[in-house]
């Protein structure tokens, strides 16, 4: 339904009614998210520590660090969750389009994951058996090769990492530094879409770089896309100049973005991926696939070094790991939980069901139908400054119209910036039953990452309730009274 009308203005969505999807690859209603139980219904709070899940926001401040941002800016405790639906403490639903920032390609406790854990649970297999072969590893990595650019799965080589975040980019510089000699790693970014070519290919004088490291959509900086014939320019020049060129499909990969990798949106096949969130199936996992030509004797050196120091390890003098852990300044341990058993059996039954559901084409013709119901919104309030993305990962930029306020506003405190704006959609979300999240380095784009599973009936209604939250908001601005906010229901 590309080009259709924003829909109708000033109705509030209703939260709760919107939750089907299809669970198991088969279309049709799924049952609503259950009413809540006993043990939330009664009175959590009771008691003399106050133990419970509605007193949870409540307890946070005193617990944790003030870093942390989201039970803040999005305070849901949720409870339950299938699909894309999430159900909090109080018995409220909301369509959740955060995915855990894309790391639920299949949305919240999807079947075939869960089937898939339960597997190995009831197995008896070890949950946790760090750099040891193991059937359930065997399995991912065999499907993982199934999905991977075909010219790079034939030389594939897997590196599984720490489930952190700079875990997975470490180990691909550190291989990229290892294989060619050299140290510099250009990273890619807005600014430097034009002159990272430059930098692959300097003067006479001058030597390449050890890498070239990009996103093919860079999410935190806004869902900015790296335009397809440029990145084929750039691998050109990197071939040419024996930089290896390294895509980071940490957000985008498992058909985010309307194909299996963005990379194959360009046709373009880099020497590393940087795997990690979707891989996963929700739980944590990360790995670096390499081109096998950069699988030399410095390189797996230098891998082995890298891991040592995550590990906190000691070696002896041929090499081999030799007594206990002994834990170094600065070794974290973070590289301890690479290849998480669960994890792996989560993320091998994720793969085959995006590949096998072909849920990448699922997502360009939904996502293609949202850019087009958001630039119709766009069109129609001034403060949606631009729409943009790929699949469905989708950002919508919020800022001030020119010109100064119309009319008095009723709000004593109407949005001014371009975050403030974003914040205060975020909320009118929320009060509607829709959890959106923010990013870019204003804080003022909202970004949508349904769950690859989302149907065309839950679009519309994630479109409904976030064309009713700009409007709330642009009316504050315009200096209207906003509409009645939505009750979202038990």
């Amino acid at each position: 339904m590309e080009g259709e009308s924003p829909g109708r203005r000033g109705r509030p969505g209703r939260p709760g009614r919107e939750e089907a999807g299809p669970e198991s690859g088969e279309s049709g209603r799924v049952r609503p998210v259950n009413v809540r139980s006993e043990a939330v219904r009664s009175e959590d709070d009771a008691g003399p520590r106050g133990v419970g899940p509605r007193g949870a926001p409540r307890r946070q401040p005193t617990r944790e660090t003030a870093a942390r941002t989201y039970p803040r800016a999005l305070p849901v405790v949720p409870v339950r969750a299938r699909g894309l639906t999430v159900e909090d403490a109080a018995g409220r639903r909301y369509l959740d389009c955060s995915s855990g920032s894309g790391a639920l390609a299949l949305g919240h406790n999807h079947p075939v994951v869960l089937e898939a854990i339960r597997r190995v649970l009831d197995s008896g297999a070890p949950l946790h058996a760090m750099g040891l072969t193991t059937p359930v590893e065997d399995a991912f990595v065999t499907e993982l090769l199934r999905t991977l650019p075909p010219r790079l799965s034939a030389h594939a080589r897997v590196r599984f990492c720490g489930p952190g975040g700079t875990d997975p980019v470490d180990t691909a510089v550190a291989l990229a530094r290892a294989a060619t000699g050299r140290a510099p790693v250009v990273t890619v970014t807005g600014a430097h879409h034009r002159a990272a070519a430059g930098a692959c290919c300097p003067a006479d004088a001058g030597e390449p770089p050890a890498g070239v490291l990009l996103e093919p959509v860079r999410g935190a900086d806004g869902v900015l896309t790296v335009p397809d014939a440029w990145l084929r320019d750039l691998r050109r020049i990197t071939a040419e100049r024996s930089v290896p060129l390294i895509a980071d499909e940490t957000e985008t990969g498992v058909g985010r973005t309307g194909a299996f990798w963005a990379v194959d949106h360009s046709g373009v096949t880099p020497d590393v991926l940087i795997l990690s969130k979707a891989i996963g199936g929700s739980l944590p996992l990360a790995a670096v696939v390499h081109h096998d030509a950069l699988d030399g004797h410095d390189a797996l050196d230098a891998l082995d070094a890298l891991d040592d120091h995550l590990d906190g390890h000691r070696h002896d003098s041929d090499g081999h790991r030799a007594g206990f852990p002994r834990h170094r300044a600065g070794a974290s341990g973070a590289a301890t939980f690479r290849g998480n058993q669960l994890a792996l059996a989560a993320g091998a039954a994720t793969l085959a069901h995006v590949r096998e559901q072909r849920l990448a084409e699922h997502a360009a013709t939904l996502g293609g139908r949202i850019l087009s119901r958001l630039r119709d919104l766009a069109a129609e309030f001034a403060c949606v400054a631009d729409v943009r993305g790929r699949g469905l990962m989708i950002g919508m930029e919020l800022a001030p119209p020119d010109g100064a306020l119309d009319g008095t506003p009723a709000d004593a405190d109407p949005p001014h910036t371009g975050s403030e704006l974003a914040a205060a959609v975020q909320r009118e979300c929320l009060h509607r039953g829709l959890i959106v999240d923010l990013t870019g380095p204003a804080g003022n784009v909202v970004r949508l990452l349904p769950p690859l599973i989302v149907t065309e009936e839950q679009t519309s209604a994630v479109l409904d309730r976030l064309a009713d939250a700009v409007q709330a908001v642009d009316r504050r601005r315009d200096g209207h009274a906003p509409p009645h906010r939505a009750h979202v229901p038990h």
